[in-house]
């Protein structure tokens, strides 16, 4: 073999082990300094320049709504959280190392932006980190975070169960500035509702409308750039649609059919108790689910407690008609005579006349003028009991209580409509 042939050879081999070396991660972990530890990396914001801000983009995704508590005013959910930066020390060229565009290198081995949210009130343990960083040839490094977020809402339920709630989740730094870290997002939030509602894993009674993303920035003051994710959702109401609103309606028809029920049998009036303490079951619930802390009385409890009023109304007017009916009854047992008192005074005032004629003259005067007033009080007497008979005539309180009854009746059922009408405007407009 030649002397050039040999040399070929040895040339050739060379560039093999060469190459070889340069395709595995080690040797692209030797390049960037990586195999030790490097404090530098983890503590010091990677920039060459100070002056240099670091923009962390932050995309957040919807993978589950957990629960939403109307009295602890929170709203938890299962989010999950990538984190994009630069690294301006690590950097390489692909093409030197086979290609390689993509490097997992250890969290705890460099530098991590302090993202937090303001509304978090979860427990640290709910927070689960990916344990490796993504990178690549431009410096480009990716962290990602699950996490079983507690936040804290404001939750408005004036229109329950017809209610939307918008819960912000507000992205910002614990220990650095404006002027240092900017923020902003990665994918816009058309992008992220539809994925969120792709990979929504769980809704409960919830549906996700929309995310927004909004930007805050205070160039001037000095405080951290905040990152504000808006979520938008909505209540499915058919539940509390079948548990209270047509119970309530369907009470409200039940009592108004009660009416038509016999005041003589005495079956209304308990009737009418036993649709009001249904009632007041209903609101017992409802206590326990609405919020003490509400400026404003929903718009569900406004239903049940208006419809707990003519209820009660209704009871108080058939107590009165059931006391009008006993009423009537006591006057028809009762029948003054008093033919048996005016028969006794004729006699004895016949009896005074057949008397022998004993005395003096005047006292035929005195006898003339005590047959007068006699005379007078029999008037007198048969007056009154003219008028207690017709005082205590049977079928006069039950007249009344049947007219109170229809004009009651009356003004009942068009107070229901309007009432009810009422609500489910009020409702309807702002469901649509």
């Amino acid at each position: 073999m030649s002397p050039l042939t040999t040399l070929a050879l040895l040339a050739l081999t060379g560039v093999c082990s060469c190459g070889a070396s340069d395709c595995s991660y080690l040797e692209l972990l030797t390049y960037l300094n990586l195999t030790t530890t490097n404090s530098a990396l983890v503590n010091m914001r990677p920039v060459k320049n100070w002056m240099t801000p670091t923009l962390v983009q932050v995309d957040m995704l919807l993978f589950g709504i957990l629960e939403v508590n109307e009295k602890t005013q929170t709203f938890t959910s299962h989010i999950w959280m990538s984190m994009l930066w630069t690294n301006e020390f690590l950097t390489w060229n692909k093409s030197d190392f086979c290609g390689i565009d993509k490097l997992m290198v250890p969290r705890s081995s460099q530098w991590i932006p302090d993202v937090a949210i303001e509304e978090d009130v979860s427990d640290s343990g709910t927070i689960q980190s990916v344990p490796v960083v993504s990178l690549s040839p431009e410096g480009s490094q990716v962290a990602f975070t699950r996490q079983r977020l507690t936040a804290t809402c404001l939750l408005v339920v004036t229109l329950f169960p017809f209610d939307q709630q918008r819960c912000n989740f507000t992205f910002t730094f614990i220990n650095s500035d404006e002027a240092s870290i900017q923020l902003g997002s990665i994918h816009n939030e058309t992008e992220l509702s539809t994925a969120s509602e792709q990979f929504m894993v769980t809704q409960g009674e919830w549906d996700l409308n929309k995310m927004e993303i909004f930007q805050y920035r205070n160039w001037t003051s000095g405080r951290p750039a905040r990152l504000v994710y808006t979520v938008t959702i909505s209540r499915r109401p058919l539940l509390y649609v079948v548990i209270f609103i047509v119970p309530l309606l369907l009470f409200v028809w039940l009592d108004v059919a009660s009416f038509f029920i016999s005041e003589a049998r005495g079956e209304k009036l308990s009737f009418k108790v036993t649709v009001l303490l249904s009632i007041s079951v209903l609101l017992l619930i409802l206590k326990d689910m609405m919020p003490s802390t509400e400026n404003r009385l929903p718009m569900i409890a406004i239903y049940c407690v208006g419809i707990f009023c003519l209820v009660g109304f209704s009871v108080l007017e058939a107590m009165l008609l059931s006391f009008l009916h006993d009423l009537d009854g006591y006057c028809k047992a009762q029948s003054p005579d008093n033919s048996q008192e005016e028969i006794q005074l004729d006699e004895n005032f016949g009896k005074a006349e057949e008397a022998p004629d004993k005395g003096p003259a005047p006292l035929d005067q005195g006898r003339d003028l005590l047959k007068l007033i006699l005379e007078e009080v029999r008037t007198a007497r048969q007056e009154v009991a003219e008028r207690c008979k017709e005082e205590m005539r049977p079928g006069r309180y039950r007249r009344l209580a049947d007219m109170i009854d229809r004009v009651f009746f009356s003004l009942y059922l068009l107070t229901a409509t309007v009432f009810l009408t009422y609500m489910y405007i009020v409702w309807l407009s702002h469901i649509y």
